[in-house]
């Protein structure tokens, strides 16, 4: 921080990086946020990164049917590490997804107004995914079919009802009749009564009130898949907390690496100003300070135990032959974020470098707890080293691809910012003034 400069939670630099900019009336909301979907012509950049993204869904399509018809042997799995890149992908997509009811769910029972402008993208990006294979029920998998599931209808219903106001916004402002009926059906009648309104609040009060628990209880059931086992490095109970923080850290690491680009690309530095991105960098930071407590503890327990296998595994994870991807998210998760202790650097190009500098680090941590755990069996003429294949590196970056591919499509056609909300914000802002 500068000398001079107040601190960036003072209300001096509340006042100045506000939630909405200056001079914004509820046309002006309106007109800037619907135009991006309806009128606005579709940029050469929307097309090439869509038909980048398209080819990687394509890959990941070719995986997935090569895999149904070869099965899991193309894959680098083996004995004993039968967990792979599936599974290490699985959790990081998972954790990615939190974010979403984050932001929509909590910081709404919260009444935090710095939301709005970013929960709509959020909610879309959340990803719950499974590889759609018959379960083994005596598995504690199975225990992810119904969290995961439930997590993601309540999400999705939760996303839709929060469009209702703007997809009614789109079908009166849309001039193609193709649009018109498209966006009508989807408003599913909505008029904006005194009566719509009342039942609509209602239910996003109930739904989010619902989500909320989800964001605990998903990630806490997935940290049992391993924590129930014997293998070392999984059976510990530091795992439900350890991995929700992680979640919550990967999740609003990818919310900055796609809000940065998108306020930059539509001219939304009104809507998505410093003040969003200073509080997400925030928590990403708290987060991510969770996060090391639990790298801390888990070293600590592994050697204070006196277990020879947890020692083992500590050695192994230091000095074995995958030490480098666990030196690497030492330093993606750990060391770099530190930099967002300073005001500059959470101000600048510098946060968007770090959100993917901390998912990357996010996504060897699931490696290192999966595949180094596996590597070394309790009896030594079972080790083994894992190799990822070509399909497990297509499956992989397929489903960065389609991810991808998807938030395009959602920024295409549908408000990536609440209107609705943004109305409201006006409203209050002006109350504010006066």
């Amino acid at each position: 921080m500068s000398v001079g400069q107040p601190p960036s939670d003072s209300p001096e630099i509340r006042q100045l990086t506000p939630v909405l900019g200056p001079g914004h009336t509820f046309r002006s909301v309106t007109d800037k946020i619907s135009a991006i979907v309806l009128t606005r012509p579709t940029s050469l950049g929307w097309f090439i990164g869509f038909a980048i993204s398209f080819s990687l869904t394509g890959l990941l399509t070719v995986a997935i049917g090569w895999l149904f018809t070869k099965g899991v042997g193309i894959w680098g799995i083996n004995i004993p590490i039968g967990w792979g890149f599936a599974i290490v992908n699985f959790v990081w997509w998972i954790g990615i997804g939190h974010a979403g009811t984050l932001i929509s769910a909590i910081l709404f029972l919260l009444n935090q107004k710095w939301r709005t402008s970013i929960n709509r993208f959020a909610e879309a990006m959340t990803y719950p995914s499974t590889m759609g294979i018959w379960p083994q029920f005596r598995s504690p998998l199975i225990w992810d079919v119904f969290a995961v599931s439930t997590y993601g209808t309540v999400s999705l219903m939760f996303w839709f009802v929060g469009l209702l106001p703007d997809l009614a916004t789109l079908r009166d402002r849309a001039i193609q009749k193709p649009a018109k009926i498209i966006y009508g059906m989807l408003a599913m009648g909505w008029r904006g009564s005194a009566r719509h309104w009342h039942r609509y609040q209602s239910a996003y009060l109930l739904l989010a009130g619902l989500a909320t628990p989800l964001v605990l209880s998903v990630h806490s059931v997935i940290s049992l898949d391993f924590s129930v086992s014997i293998v070392p490095g999984w059976h510990t109970t530091i795992f439900p907390p350890y991995f929700v923080a992680g979640a919550i850290y990967s999740g609003f690491a990818m919310v900055i690496s796609i809000a940065i680009p998108l306020r930059k690309a539509y001219g939304l530095e009104d809507y998505i100003t410093m003040r969003h991105l200073d509080n997400m960098a925030k928590v990403m930071l708290a987060t991510g300070l969770i996060v090391a407590y639990g790298y801390f503890f888990e070293f600590f327990f592994s050697i204070y135990s006196g277990n020879k296998f947890d020692v083992f595994l500590v050695q192994q994870r230091l000095h074995g032959p995958y030490a480098p991807f666990y030196y690497s998210l030492i330093i993606c998760n750990i060391l770099t974020p530190q930099l967002l202790w300073s005001y500059k650097m959470r101000h600048n190009v510098v946060l968007f470098i770090m959100s993917i500098i901390v998912n990357t680090g996010m996504w060897l941590e699931r490696f290192v707890i999966v595949v180094i755990s596996l590597t070394r069996d309790f009896d030594p003429s079972a080790w083994g080293r894992y190799q990822p294949t070509f399909w497990d590196w297509a499956t992989f970056i397929g489903t960065i691809g389609m991810f991808v591919m998807l938030i395009f499509l959602f920024v295409r056609v549908l408000p990536a910012i609440s209107i609705a909300e943004m109305r409201e914000l006006v409203a209050e802002t002006s109350e504010e003034k006066e």
